[in-house]
Order: structure tokens, then C-alpha cells, then sequence
């Protein structure tokens, strides 16, 4: 039977514009197919990179705009007077563009909430990934990763609604809107970045290591602690920076959470007193400052410097996520 179905298919022409067997498309092309198809081939590709030029063309743009609109005070000097005081009164007759304070709010807040944020999260991303069950994960992780989806006006009606009222009645505090309660609203909406990317990264260790460190007789928590996170490590500090960049990135939550006083406390660890933020005084004073003014070119050069944050940190993650990755391709090939 074998012998006779091969002959039976080299007997069949095969001509220059036949459809090949299941398949519409010739085997050899007219010179107008040919060139339809490259013209097609181009245009795709031309499109294809257009839309992904569009983010990065977005980014240069802001980034041109927010430096040509900061740019005047800077020149005059104000930097070293932004960086060196603490005295914000943009609004008086001599105007002090001293933001010190806001640096430290917001400072302090993205580190109380990483004190809390960065545990949590890694111990949920190592439940996720060796704890529990598939069936249970698979809606686990789903609701962790619906927090991200709660508008940040929501977390900040619960603090000031619910929290610092807690904070008053329950430890004495003289008021509920200060540094404690924007750092616990943030690091729960930094959670599910950390969770989320930390776990990928954990899961993607492959079940060799997991194997080897058990067939050298280690417990389950000696493979977790020395095996699989220091594996995962740099999956895990870019799931930790992208928490932080959206904790410093916070505006609404800490604005109505944070109290919005312009001061450095005498104790600088004092999370019981109101702060102000970067994000939030821009929120608060760019609506107010006259065009053209210096008391608007100094919000434009803080909000210059919180881009220039937020960039380095992005590097970093990016880089830290590259490191994660190379493992992986390596395995691959």
C-alpha cells in the first residue's frame, strides 16, 4: 500500500501557480504577489513600530515639557534653597521655595510602608507559590491583585474615615491624619505589586533546585530560605522598587491621609505627625499658582525631581528584572 500511494503523489503536477495540498497560498508567487506581500511585510512592521513608539515619544514629551517649565527656576538658583530649607511660603511677599519637609513625607511615609509592605508581601508570594493548592491559588492570587484595582480616593476615605479615628481613640494620638496612617494605606496598596511579581518570580524557579536542596536532606523552609528566594533574588527587589515607585508615586491616599503639614518633626522616626508629601503638594497648590509664576516653576521643578526619582527607580527594577530573566534563558538554550 505504501509504494503505491507514493506513486500516486509524484504523479501529480505540480505547476508554477497550484495552491499547495491544504493550503491556499501557491507555492511559487507572480512577481505581484511577491511584491504585494513585501509592501504588506513593510507596512506591518512600520505600524507595528509606530504603535510601540507611542509610549516612548509620550515619555520624552513629558519629560521635555516638565523640564522646560521647571528649568527657569532652577537656573535662578532654586535648587540649592529647595533642597536646603524647609520653609514653604510660595505665597508670601518674600516666597521661601524651601521643600526639605516634603522630601522627608515623603520619605518617611514609602519607608514605613516598606517596613510593612516588603514582609507581607514575600510571605504571601512564597504561600502562593509553595503553600498552597493550584485550585486555591488560581483564586488567591486574583483577589490579591484586585486591591491594585481600588481607586486611590477609596483607600483615602477608609483612612480618614476609619483609621484615624482608631488612631486617636485607641493610641492616644493627637491627630489620626499623620505619617502612620499614610504609610500603613500605602504599603497595602504597594501589596499586591510586591505579591505579584515576587511570586512570579519564585515560581520560576525551576523544581531542580527545590529537588536537589531536599535530596541533601534540607526542610522545607531551609530549601524556601536558602535556595529558592536567594535564586529569585532579583525578581523579587524589582517586585520590591516597583512597590516603592508606587508608593512615592501615591497622591490622592496621602493626601487626605497624611495631614498635609509642611514640618520635620524633632524626632524624625515621630510617625504620629502630620507630614506633606511631594505628590500631594503638587496636587494641592498647582490648581491656586498664578501662570508664569515662580510659585508655579517651583511645583513644576518638584514635580521634575519626583520624575527624576521615579526614572532611577524604574532602572533599577528593569535592570533587576534583566537579571531575573537571564537564568531562565540560559536554562532554555
Amino acid at each position: 500500500m505504501q509504494p503505491a500511494r507514493a506513486s500516486t503523489l509524484s504523479a501529480e503536477p505540480v505547476a508554477g501557480n497550484s495552491a499547495a495540498a491544504g493550503f491556499d497560498r501557491p507555492l511559487l508567487l507572480t512577481p505581484g504577489r511577491d511584491l504585494a506581500g513585501f509592501v504588506g511585510r513593510l507596512v506591518g512592521k512600520a505600524v507595528l513600530a509606530g504603535v510601540a513608539s507611542v509610549s516612548i515619544l509620550a515619555v520624552l514629551l513629558i519629560f521635555a515639557f516638565i523640564t522646560y517649565r521647571a528649568w527657569p527656576f532652577f537656573a535662578e538658583g532654586g535648587l540649592v534653597e529647595m533642597l536646603g530649607s524647609s520653609q514653604w511660603y510660595p505665597t508670601h511677599d518674600q516666597a521661601e521655595f524651601g521643600a526639605l519637609s516634603m522630601f522627608y513625607g515623603s520619605g518617611i511615609v514609602t519607608l514605613g510602608a516598606m517596613v510593612v509592605a516588603v514582609p507581607l508581601g514575600l510571605l504571601a508570594a512564597v504561600c502562593l507559590s509553595d503553600v498552597m493548592s493550584f485550585g486555591i491559588r488560581q483564586y488567591a492570587k486574583p483577589v490579591i491583585e484586585i486591591l491594585a484595582a481600588i481607586p486611590s480616593v477609596a483607600y483615602g476615605f477608609f483612612a480618614v474615615l476609619v483609621v484615624a479615628p482608631w488612631l486617636q481613640q485607641r493610641w492616644g494620638m493627637d491627630t489620626g491624619t499623620n505619617a502612620l496612617n499614610a504609610a500603613g494605606v500605602l504599603a497595602i496598596m504597594a501589596l499586591p505589586t510586591i505579591i505579584s511579581i515576587s511570586e512570579d518570580a519564585i515560581s520560576a524557579v525551576g523544581r531542580d533546585l527545590r529537588e536537589g536542596a531536599y535530596a541533601l536532606g534540607s526542610t522545607r523552609a531551609e530549601t524556601m530560605v536558602k535556595v529558592v528566594i536567594p535564586a529569585a533574588h532579583s525578581g523579587i527587589v524589582a517586585g520590591i522598587v516597583l512597590g516603592i515607585m508606587r508608593a512615592v508615586g501615591e497622591t490622592m491616599a496621602v493626601w487626605m491621609a497624611s495631614g498635609m503639614s509642611a514640618q520635620i518633626p524633632s524626632r524624625w522616626w515621630d510617625l504620629g505627625q502630620s507630614v506633606r508629601t511631594l505628590t500631594a503638594t503638587i496636587a494641592q497648590e498647582m490648581g491656586e499658582a498664578p501662570k508664569g509664576g515662580s510659585h508655579r516653576q517651583a511645583l513644576f521643578a518638584l514635580g521634575f525631581t519626583l520624575l527624576a526619582i521615579t526614572f532611577c527607580l524604574n532602572m533599577v527594577s528593569e535592570y533587576f528584572l534583566a537579571r531575573a530573566k537571564r537564568p531562565a534563558k540560559a536554562k532554555s538554550k
